[in-house]
C-alpha cells in the first residue's frame, strides 16, 4: 500500500499540530515555533516498540502496594539525587550544554552497573564505537557486560534490543535517532517525539531502565517539543559552566522520588567526582572582608548549602542605568533594588546593579532575597559585612522581611561551617531550639532597615 505524505506544521515548544504556517502558535502563544513537518498518513502500525497484550482495568483495591525495586548505581550522590536508586523500566532523559559530562557521568554509571553483573547497551549515535571505547578506557572503564552499538536508525537499534535484552539501555543522544518512515530530518519535532514514544514504549514493555541524552537550544532548553519531557519519566539537568571544575545536576521532573533536588560533582582526568559538601566548595575561594559579599544558606531539595551572592553598584553615565544578574531572576533583583530605592532612599536610579551567585549556581527561592538587599547595600554604601555573619528571609515589597522553610537545617550548616552571627526572619526565630540558639548568635529582623542597620551600622 503506498504511503501519502503531507505537509503539516509542529510548535517546536507545545507540539501543537495545524495544517496552514502562522508566526503565533495559537496554543501556547510562542512566536516563530511552528516548524514544518511530512506526516505519513497510510494506516500503518505507527510504534514498532508497543506490546502485544492489552491493559485491562483494575480495582484500586486490588492493587498490591509493593516497594518499587531499585537499582543501586554506587554513586551516592546520584542515587540521592533520583529518590534511591535506578527504577526498572523508567524513562530518564538527561540535558546540558554540549561538553558539560553528560555522557561522562552515563560511562560511569554504565560501568558501575555492569560490574553489578547487569546488562549494560550504550548507543552511540555521534560517534563511532571506536571514539566511545577510547573515552572510556580514558575514565578506566573496562566491563564485558557493557556493549557499545554505533547506530541511528530506530529499528537496527529494536533488533538489538531484541536480541542482547539489556537491563539498562543508554541512548546518546536522541536527537540523532530516527525513523526512516518519517521523512523529517533526524532532530526534528516529529522524529523526537515518535523516537521517545517509542523508546518509553520499550522502557515499560521490556522492564529496561532506559536513559536518554538530549540537546539544548541556545537558550538553555531541552530542543525538540515540550511534550519530550512529559512522556519521560524523570528529567536531570545539568547545570554550571563547563570551563569550570564543577557540575551541578538538578532533577526537574521525577516520578519516583522528590524533585529540585541537587548534586555536585567536580570533573577531573577520571571522570566525575561526586562532591559531598557543596557548601566547602562553593566558599572555599571566597575571600573575606570584601565589599559586596554576603552569605546566605539556601536549600537545594533536602540539602542546605551556603552560597556567596556578590554585588556591584558603581555610578552610571548612561540614562538607563544597567542591571544584570547571573544566578537569580533579573525580574526579582529589579523588585528588591525597588524596595531599597523606597524604604532606605538609595538614589540606585543612578548606578548601574550587577549580582551574582559565586560558583555558577541557579538559585530560584526567595530565601535568598535579604542576601541580594544587604550585597547591594555594601556595594553601594562601601561598607563589609562581617565574614562570618549569614543572612536569609524573604523580602515584600513593603520592606518587611518574611519567614524561610526549614530554619534549622539552615542553621545547622551555618553553624557546621564555622559561622558566628545569623540575620533570620523575626518570625522563625520562635520555633528555634535553645541548642543551637547556644551554639550561634541570633539576630531576629523585622525590616529591611532593620537588617541593615544590624550589618551596616553606620548606614543610612
Amino acid at each position: 500500500m503506498a504511503v501519502k505524505q503531507k505537509s503539516v506544521w509542529f510548535c517546536a515548544d507545545c507540539g501543537h499540530k495545524q495544517f496552514k504556517w502562522s508566526g503565533q502558535c495559537p496554543k501556547c502563544g510562542e512566536w516563530n515555533t511552528l516548524h514544518e513537518e511530512v506526516e505519513l498518513t497510510a494506516q500503518v502500525k505507527k510504534f514498532e516498540s508497543q506490546a502485544l497484550k492489552t491493559s485491562k482495568p483494575v480495582r484500586i483495591r486490588d492493587i498490591k502496594q509493593n516497594t518499587t525495586p531499585r537499582m543501586l548505581t554506587k554513586i551516592e550522590e546520584l542515587d540521592r539525587l533520583i529518590g534511591g536508586g535506578i527504577v526498572p523500566g523508567s524513562l530518564t532523559l538527561v540535558g546540558g550544554h554540549p561538553g558539560i559530562g553528560k555522557s561522562t557521568l552515563l560511562l560511569q554509571l554504565s560501568n558501575v552497573m555492569a560490574k553489578q553483573g547487569l546488562t549494560v547497551l550504550y548507543i552511540s549515535g555521534e560517534e563511532s564505537v571506536e571514539q566511545t571505547s577510547l573515552r572510556a578506557k580514558r575514565l578506566g572503564i573496562d566491563s564485558d557486560n557493557l556493549l557499545l552499538l554505533s547506530e541511528t536508525h530506530f529499528t537496527h537499534i529494536k533488533s538489538q534490543i531484541d536480541q542482547v535484552q539489556p537491563d539498562i539501555l543508554i541512548v546518546d543522544s536522541i536527537q540523532i535517532v530516527y525513523k526512516g518512515e518519517i521523512q523529517s530530518a533526524p532532530g526534528s519535532v516529529t522524529q523526537v517525539r515518535e523516537t521517545t514514544t517509542e523508546f518509553m514504549h520499550i522502557a515499560k514493555g521490556m522492564n529496561i531502565a532506559t536513559f536518554l541524552v538530549g540537546h539544548v537550544t541556545k537558550s538553555g532548553e531541552i530542543a525538540g517539543p515540550k511534550v519530550l519531557e512529559h512522556l519521560v519519566d524523570t528529567v536531570l539537568y545539568f547545570e554550571g559552566d563547563k570551563n569550570q571544575h564543577y557540575r551541578m545536576v538538578r532533577v526537574v521532573k521525577n516520578r519516583f522520588g522528590p524533585t529540585d533536588e541537587i548534586a555536585v560533582f567536580q570533573m577531573t582526568e577520571t571522570g566525575l567526582v561526586e562532591v559531598q559538601n557543596p557548601s566547602q566548595i562553593f566558599l572555599e575561594e571566597r575571600k573575606k572582608e570584601v565589599l559586596g559579599s554576603t552569605i546566605v544558606p539556601t536549600i537545594e531539595g533536602s540539602r542546605p548549602i551556603l552560597i556567596e551572592v556578590q554585588a556591584l553598584v558603581t555610578p552610571t553615565s548612561y540614562p538607563s542605568p544597567s542591571r544584570k544578574s547571573a544566578g537569580i531572576d533579573q525580574n526579582r533583583m529589579a523588585l528588591l533594588l525597588a524596595v531599597l530605592e523606597k524604604r532606605l532612599r538609595y538614589p540606585l536610579h543612578q548606578c548601574d546593579v550587577f549580582v551574582s551567585v559565586a560558583g555558577g549556581m541557579k538559585v530560584v527561592e526567595p530565601a535568598v532575597d535579604l542576601g541580594i538587599i544587604t550585597a547591594v547595600a555594601s556595594s553601594l554604601q562601601n561598607k563589609i559585612v562581617n565574614a562570618e555573619t549569614a543572612v536569609m528571609g524573604e523580602v515584600g515589597l513593603s520592606g518587611e522581611v518574611r519567614s524561610v522553610p526549614r530554619i534549622e537545617n539552615r542553621i545547622k550548616e551555618a553553624i557546621q561551617m564555622g559561622f558566628e552571627k545569623l540575620i533570620i526572619p523575626k518570625y522563625n526565630a520562635k520555633g528555634i531550639s535553645k541548642g543551637l540558639q547556644s551554639k550561634i548568635t541570633i539576630h531576629p529582623v523585622e525590616l529591611v532597615e532593620e537588617a541593615i542597620h544590624a550589618l551596616l551600622p553606620h548606614g543610612n
